[in-house]
């Protein structure tokens, strides 16, 4: 016990001198009780948030849809399908965008401001939304062309919005409940992936209503009706909408006080702004700016050695464990049709019609999001402040790592349908244990150990990094877990390794991210400002001892 205690003096000693550098302005946001801008700033970020799932993971419900709608083969005994290449172009497109937004807008809100940025990303979202469903063209080649053109800026809009909303709320954010509040934004994820499979379970059930048509098996031309093209449209322009609601409420937000003071260097505005939003009168402390700005050791840019010694290792861990961990995220859904299939969800598709096709897949869709998905994030938003960061993170990969090797090792036996509800057990735990877990943290960390100055940046970098695994999950994947057997696999593509084998490399792809996670420090409990060292005139970083030790 005695070293606790003597630890615990060494803290507190150290906190007391750094206080002296300490801005009275963001002392307060730090020390302020939960209030109601820290709600309306999880709302204003978090319906980002949500029409960035709407619009990423919509694409799954209408993909069959628009394969038998462009690439109907009257000969085939089998519905149109999106060719391999056109697949991919259409599912990867929009991650692409993103990656390439990521590092862009993380960069330019460094730069420019938050707030400057984070208009033009929501702006960029609901005018390409829009422009995906009015896609034009009378050959599927000119249709998914323009589709792809779209959802490519779509993405990169919404690239913009990872780093931005992350930052922007845990600028905002107590030091206490920080992690809930901005875990809060990114569940929004799940709400809006659920809601896009809803929106199309409404919609595709409108139309079946008013057009109904027999199963392809049936009538092969008449089993798609004209007017279903109206259906993938629709889905994806109604993502316009919350994105357009938010516009104006992001615009009366005032730019972060850490960014204006600790930035910009102009304490008198940052005071001005948070006693507006807090409701209290605050101090300007032009003269503890300028001591702060003028300080060698925070001068450090992202390509120096400085930054290399002080937050290397950290900017490892956030790259490495949200590439690993979206390689096998985004690879779930590679298995997800046996899952579907296994539980009776989703009959074959030549005994559907189109409509009834896309009914079913989203509503499959949805009830993966409200079983698994959804609980997960607000776990997460329950736990954070509690458990912390690395603990989260740890246990997260650890139980992925068990339950896709509990999917991997008795694979073909879990198929069979006795075993149907083990077999989906094991898949909705695993994407349990992503979300109450590295799917949230990775997005969490990286707005909180890194300099103002730098912070965006970093984060955007974490994130396209994350994207970049997205992208080997989803393709390099798709391609892999192909059968092993020539003749078994999905038309148009190469023999592979299959999906137990996937699943095997996955389980340790799973296990890497736990081994990274180790230089992921914890930030329960701590100011930004001690994290990133801008309190200590030596511009060190916090010297994280949470985990050895109990909470001081």
């Amino acid at each position: 016990m005695l070293p606790y205690v003597l630890l615990a003096c060494l803290v507190t000693a150290f906190e007391g001198l750094a206080l002296g550098m300490a801005l009275e302005v963001l002392t307060a946001l730090d020390r302020a009780k939960t209030q109601w801008y820290h709600f309306t700033a999880i709302v204003i970020a978090g319906m980002g948030f949500f029409t960035d799932a709407y619009d990423l993971f919509c694409i799954s419900t209408v993909t069959k849809l628009l394969g038998r709608l462009y690439y109907f083969d009257p000969t085939s005994p089998k519905p149109g399908t999106l060719p391999p290449n056109v697949s991919a172009a259409v599912n990867g497109v929009a991650l692409c965008g993103t990656l390439v937004g990521q590092l862009f807008f993380g960069w330019l809100g460094d730069k420019l401001g938050r707030k400057k940025v984070y208009g033009v990303t929501l702006l960029l979202m609901v005018i390409c939304s829009i422009a995906s469903g009015l896609s034009f063209g009378h050959t599927a080649k000119s249709v998914m062309t323009t589709l792809c053109f779209f959802r490519f800026w779509l993405g990169f809009g919404i690239g913009g919005d990872y780093p931005l909303s992350a930052t922007i709320m845990s600028e905002y954010a107590n030091k206490r409940t920080r992690g809930a509040f901005i875990a809060a934004v990114f569940a929004m994820q799940g709400t809006g992936i659920l809601a896009g499979a809803t929106v199309s379970i409404i919609v595709s059930a409108a139309f079946n209503n008013a057009y109904p048509r027999p199963p392809y098996s049936e009538d092969k031309a008449g089993s798609t009706p004209p007017q279903a093209d109206f259906v993938w449209r629709l889905v994806f322009m109604i993502g316009a909408v919350p994105a357009l609601l938010t516009y104006y409420w992001r615009m009366k937000m005032p730019e972060t006080a850490r960014y204006t003071a600790l930035v910009e260097g102009n304490a008198k505005q940052a005071a001005l702004d948070m006693t507006r939003v807090m409701e209290v009168e605050l101090n300007a402390e032009q003269e503890k700016v300028d001591k702060i700005l003028s300080s060698r050791a925070l001068k450090y840019g992202l390509f120096s050695g400085e930054f290399v010694r002080k937050h290397g290792l950290h900017l490892l861990g956030t790259t490495s464990t949200w590439f690993l961990l979206d390689i096998a995220f985004y690879s779930q859904n590679l298995f997800q049709k046996d899952v579907l299939t296994a539980i009776d969800w989703l009959p074959k598709a030549a005994t559907m019609s189109a409509l009834e096709e896309v009914f079913k897949i989203s509503r499959a869709q949805a009830l993966i999001a409200l079983c698994s998905t959804v609980p997960g994030y607000w776990f997460t938003v329950a736990f954070i402040d509690i458990l912390g960061r690395f603990k989260i993170q740890l246990m997260g990969f650890f139980m992925m790592t068990v339950f896709m090797f509990g999917l991997a090792v008795p694979y073909d036996t879990l198929k069979e349908k006795k075993h149907r509800i083990t077999f989906v057990v094991l898949y909705a735990f695993t994407f349990f244990f992503a979300n109450f877990g590295p799917n949230s943290t990775t997005f969490i960390v990286p707005a909180e150990i890194f300099p103002a100055r730098l912070r965006s940046t970093c984060h955007g970098i974490s994130a396209a990094a994350g994207k970049l695994g997205a992208i080997v999950g989803t393709f390099g994947f798709l391609y892999a877990s192909q059968s092993s057997r020539e003749g078994t696999q999905d038309q148009g593509y190469p023999t592979g390794i299959g999906v137990r084998g996937s699943l095997i490399i996955l389980a340790c792809v799973n296990a890497a991210g736990a081994l990274f996670t180790l230089l992921v420090p914890e930030t329960k409990g701590k100011s930004l400002e001690d994290l990133s060292g801008e309190n200590d005139s030596t511009g060190l970083p916090y010297n994280f001892t949470d985990r050895v030790g109990p909470d001081l």
